[in-house]
């Protein structure tokens, strides 16, 4: 949908013609055959990934900084919404991304403690 599109424009941006692997959970709109046969038609690679993982999934944090963002601007129609998004999505900087990136080690090590519980993460 609107998300996975800007998610992946945005990771164009940021890699160009590098490869990536696409991350998300297994919320059941990214589990829907619409959307597994959206990521094949763009011949993306999405990561395998468990269920009951949050802990691990550093896009909860950037949807959270977004968000903020959102609300920062109260948007009152959806056009608005849209612009807001497409707007603080584009806003997120490489340092953010790479910051979140670089806290999976101590977020593994967390998870490792917990034996699988939840943690601050």
């Amino acid at each position: 949908g609107v998300r996975a599109s800007l998610q992946v424009s945005q990771m164009r941006f940021w890699f160009g013609k590098e490869d990536f692997i696409f991350q998300q959970d297994l919320a059941p709109a990214h589990a829907a055959k619409s959307t597994k046969d959206w990521f094949t038609k763009k011949q993306l690679e999405v990561l395998a990934w468990p269920a009951n993982s949050p802990d691990l999934n550093v896009i909860e944090n950037l949807w959270a900084i977004v968000k903020r963002k959102i609300c920062d601007r109260k948007p009152t129609t959806l056009d608005q919404l849209k612009q807001n998004i497409a707007t603080a999505w584009e806003a997120v900087s490489a340092e953010t991304c790479d910051k979140l990136v670089k806290s999976m080690p101590r977020r593994l090590q967390a998870v490792i403690q917990a034996k699988g519980a939840a943690t601050k993460y």
